[in-house]
């Protein structure tokens, strides 16, 4: 691991903040962004259906620096295959960063997964192929509280690639209630990109 500035943290150290913390703290910025992963799941649940080690949420590359000054009191390191480099105040993540981590040093804890994505203000674009598109606001969704995030079948997606335990059961979990669009949405993108996949007999 190779580093730069202040020393690396532990990277098991997270104390994650929820959804509404880092609305919160987000509340001024009038840029795209949203809550993904399993917290993706949950917001649209409308409940905490398990514990969750992280707290990850998108931001196009060019607005980066919005959500920085936003979350100020945080240091950041971009991450890429297992290596954690110290972006200081006046750096921006490398092209081929997709993957920042924001800790605070106060509470010595990760507090935020910041993951990169491409397409526009207007269009999602799904980073691991790139021809996969849709009018962003048909991909993010609302909860109650009005924080953005990822409909629940783009979140399936992304877990469907290295599926662990607990995707397992965020899927079986999510599964009845996915809507019909849902379903053939998740089921046209999985027998693209995971034609093997063992939930594409469920879907």
């Amino acid at each position: 691991m190779t580093t730069a500035g202040p020393l690396v943290p532990d990277q098991e150290q997270w104390q994650p903040w929820t959804p509404d913390e880092l609305a919160r703290r987000l509340s001024a910025v009038n840029r795209p962004w949203c809550v993904v992963g399993g917290w993706a799941l949950d917001l649209w649940h409308g409940r905490q259906t398990r514990a969750h080690s992280d707290l990850e949420f998108t931001v196009l590359r060019a607005d980066f620096a919005c959500f920085r000054q936003a979350l100020s009191d945080l240091d950041f390191y971009a991450v890429k295959d297992g290596t954690f480099q110290f972006l200081s105040a006046i750096c921006l993540p490398a092209a081929d960063i997709f993957q920042v981590w924001g800790y605070d040093r106060a509470a010595q804890a990760w507090r935020v997964d910041v993951m990169i994505e491409p397409g526009t203000p207007d269009t999602w674009v799904y980073k691991r192929d790139l021809s996969i598109t849709c009018p962003r606001a048909e991909m993010v969704l609302r909860s109650t509280a009005g924080i953005p995030h990822l409909r629940p079948a783009a979140v399936l997606l992304f877990k469907a690639k290295h599926t662990r335990s607990k995707d397992r059961s965020d899927f079986a979990r999510a599964l009845p209630d996915l809507s019909a669009q849902e379903r053939v949405w998740l089921l046209r993108h999985l027998t693209r990109l995971h034609p093997e996949h063992e939930w594409l007999s469920c879907v």
